[in-house]
């Protein structure tokens, strides 16, 4: 990506953190964290990554984003100043139930790492 295309996604992912901790105070969206934001080269697209904290919640949560796109993305317009407004496209980020999955494994290994030092030493 360009640095003008860093700048602008590190832009939009500040405001898109700042409207949802402050702007929208729904309920049933929850606990929501903007993880990254990619734009294309063209800067006309914005693909955007969404953690939410209730995991059996994720696919409302999306529909809730996806339900408020325009109010979304006219807020994006008023507050930074583009040629072309992005189009944005909300998606789960599953990298923290990758890296939780990861540590499971892990201490499993290690886990039986352990009971087969004991048998050895017997």
């Amino acid at each position: 990506m360009s640095v003008r295309g860093e700048k602008i996604a590190s832009l939009i992912k500040e405001e898109l953190s700042m409207l949802f901790l402050y702007k929208l105070q729904d309920p049933a969206l929850g606990l929501v964290t903007i993880t990254s934001v990619k734009m294309t080269p063209d800067l006309k697209i914005a693909k955007i990554y969404l953690s939410a904290y209730e995991k059996d919640q994720r696919s409302v949560i999306l529909q809730k984003v996806e339900n408020i796109r325009g109010m979304i993305r006219s807020h994006i317009a008023s507050r930074i100043k583009l040629r072309y407004t992005p189009e944005m496209h909300f998606y789960i980020d599953e990298t923290l139930d990758y890296v939780e999955k990861m540590e499971d494994l892990f201490k499993k290994i290690h886990k039986d790492d352990y009971k087969d030092d004991s048998t050895e030493q017997d």
